[in-house]
């Protein structure tokens, strides 16, 4: 597909970090991690599951498959219901990451309408594709049809004044500090109609 469909970033953003496959769940380790997330001893955790201190050694050393009795009874015990048993903890589940990109130092992407700028390019497995782009174009002769893809966009004037197409609806001019949100499945185009070309954030939603 050409550059020139902006679809193509939006695959540079989802190609970043592939799903690994899920490990097979290791029972005896998820119930010593439970276990050791309340600070219990091997006595305390099977005292309040009603399971023999032995018991409760073996399974965690996976000498032993639990009954499911034994399960309720741990469940009950460690306050969880029994399928957060066999839920592993999300290893992957990052909090407080953050990507920070100096002004100029995004990834460049030039196409025949548009130069986008990706920002947060180091992250991966991003929710959103935030990026900066000036705007080339001064007519919609100079698209190659509308421009459509899966999700939602958010769209804030930085500089000069553009015209926001949409499929749908008529054409808004927009300025500076102006903002549009938008189902991305709906056809749409920008162009500038200031002198100078517009630039424009533009965030994409990725999920």
């Amino acid at each position: 597909m050409s550059t020139k469909d902006p679809r193509s970033l939006i695959r540079i953003a989802r190609a970043t970090g592939e799903d690994a496959l899920a490990e097979p769940l290791d029972l005896g380790a998820r119930v010593r991690e439970l276990r050791k997330a309340r600070d219990w001893t091997l006595e305390q955790a099977a005292g309040q599951a009603g399971l023999a201190r032995s018991t409760l050694s073996k399974i965690e050393n996976g000498q032993m498959s639990p009954t499911y009795d034994a399960l309720k009874k741990l469940a009950v015990g460690l306050e969880i219901s029994v399928p957060q048993l066999f839920t592993p903890p999300q290893a992957e589940k990052v909090n407080g990451r953050i990507a920070f990109t100096k002004s100029g130092e995004g990834s460049a992407h030039a196409t025949a309408t548009y130069e986008h700028e990706l920002l947060a390019d180091t992250l991966t497995k991003k929710q959103m594709l935030p990026y900066r782009a000036r705007v080339r174009a001064r007519s919609m002769d100079e698209f190659d049809g509308w421009v459509r893809h899966d999700g939602e966009e958010f769209l804030y004037i930085l500089t000069g004044v553009a015209k926001l197409y949409t499929e749908f609806y008529e054409p808004i001019e927009m300025r500076r500090g102006d903002s549009a949100y938008y189902d991305a499945t709906m056809g749409h185009n920008v162009v500038s109609v200031s002198d100078e070309d517009a630039t424009i954030l533009w965030v994409t939603s990725l999920a």
